[in-house]
């Protein structure tokens, strides 16, 4: 059983997947390599949960077992029909293997597909015979890259099937493929959505509507060109869909999904209230303890108000820290929180993982505990604020969440060798779970 966290045992974990509230439980899938931790051939581990505070372990539930899957099941999402839950995947064939790692491709030289898969239950998934290959590799330049399409991202409306998946032109210019189905299994190329000058391939895409608005949320890799590791990151915005012809239209403006740069490919789906939430992979750049690589962040819910989109806290993982406590010392495995305000010039050292407020912005800092990763960014900051300066403040050994306003923005960082002393001039309550 994991509260709040959900973390790999003992191997590498990334980007959630199929994630879906499904007959009375919360069903998060997610990318591992459970052999070790480290990138490798990927599968789909499986954990559950009623409430989203906590989780438990179900095991993988998709291993690579045909041919357009041999060398890894990639990332996918999960919809209910008929009561059965199916899920959406990208298949990657390796053309040449690494031969002293075959978890690994040569020069590139790869292709992927998307696959099917379909549940009774939930649990229990048939990866012998279940499988169904959807979209085959595409081979039209003029559609997408037979290479890098990937991460399907499937829903309905009415009667009608959509499909939105990442891909690239010719590895320069990022791209969103848009496909339609009457029935969930014979899909069509409908349309496509690109920019210039903003990544050379889209990943992890994601659509939706909130609070009557249209938004759009996709990962550009190479989107930062600062030389600092994890170049590629994520965006959301608001968009104009034409669900008829699948036409999407791209505004100027764009806000990050988390100003800590650490968080990627996050994935939403509705929670059991209809509320649209989401949660996202922290990459970290070295194994704990040499054991496991890669967490999931806090489950947030996604709001629209005046024009902005707000990643706020998710009321479930709020009502668990109910324990006051004094000091980090007493607070359970799964960390606490801490909630204080901010006047201009004030700071807070949490561990070594220092919050500060610098006029209109709050920024954070995590020097001290990253001087071993000389290529990462360590000090972040929010854009200028409109709605105060007050902070929610989640602390795990690994991750630290700053959500301010209430998700008007949030820094979420990775952190390592975090102390247990907290040194600050403001109040401050410090709440743990009982």
């Amino acid at each position: 059983m994991q509260k709040i966290y959900v973390k790999p045992k003992d191997y590498w974990m990334n980007d959630p997947n199929g994630f879906i509230y499904y007959k009375g439980m919360y069903h998060l899938f997610y990318q591992c390599f459970p052999y070790a931790p480290r990138w490798g051939r990927m599968h789909w581990g499986h954990v559950v949960s009623k409430d989203l505070v906590n989780w438990e372990e179900q095991g993988i539930a998709l291993f690579p077992s045909k041919t357009d899957d041999r060398s890894g099941c990639f990332s996918g999402s999960a919809i209910e029909e008929d009561g059965k839950m199916q899920l959406y995947y990208t298949g990657v064939n390796y053309l040449t293997e690494n031969p002293e790692d075959i978890n690994l491709c040569v020069d590139e030289h790869f292709v992927s597909a998307q696959l099917k898969i379909t549940s009774e239950d939930g649990f229990h998934f048939d990866n012998i015979k279940d499988k169904k290959t959807v979209i085959p590799v595409i081979h039209d330049e003029g559609i997408g890259d037979a290479r890098h399409t990937r991460d399907p991202k499937v829903w309905k409306d009415g009667e009608r099937w959509y499909m939105v998946l990442g891909s690239t032109i010719e590895d320069k210019q990022g791209k969103l493929l848009f496909f339609t189905s009457t029935d969930g299994e014979e899909w069509k190329f409908a349309n496509s959505v690109t920019r210039e000058n903003f990544g050379w391939m889209w990943e992890c895409p994601d659509y939706f509507e909130v609070d009557n608005r249209q938004v759009v949320i996709f990962s550009p890799m190479q989107l930062f060109k600062d030389g600092k590791a994890d170049d590629a990151q994520t965006v959301c915005m608001q968009v104009k869909f034409d669900k008829e012809t699948c036409a999407m239209e791209l505004p100027e403006e764009y806000q990050f999904l988390d100003y800590g740069t650490d968080l990627y490919a996050p994935q939403s789906t509705l929670d059991e209230e209809g509320r649209r939430i989401l949660t996202a992979w922290l990459r970290m750049p070295e194994p704990v303890d040499g054991k496991w690589q890669g967490m999931m962040c806090i489950p947030r819910v996604v709001e629209v108000k005046e024009n902005h989109i707000y990643f706020r806290v998710h009321p479930n993982v709020q009502a668990a820290y109910t324990k006051e406590i004094s000091t980090p010392s007493e607070a359970d495995e799964s960390g606490y929180r801490l909630r204080f305000s901010l006047e201009d010039g004030d700071k807070v050292d949490v561990g070594g993982y220092v919050i500060s407020r610098k006029g209109d912005k709050i920024c954070t800092d995590r020097s001290c505990l990253y001087k071993k990763f000389p290529n990462h960014r360590t000090t972040f900051s929010t854009p200028e604020l409109k709605d105060g300066f007050e902070i929610e403040m989640y602390v795990n050994p690994n991750q630290i969440s700053v959500f301010v306003n209430d998700g008007e923005a949030v820094i979420t960082n990775a952190v390592y060798d975090l102390e247990e002393k907290i040194e600050a001039d403001v109040a401050i309550t410090i709440e743990t779970i009982e």
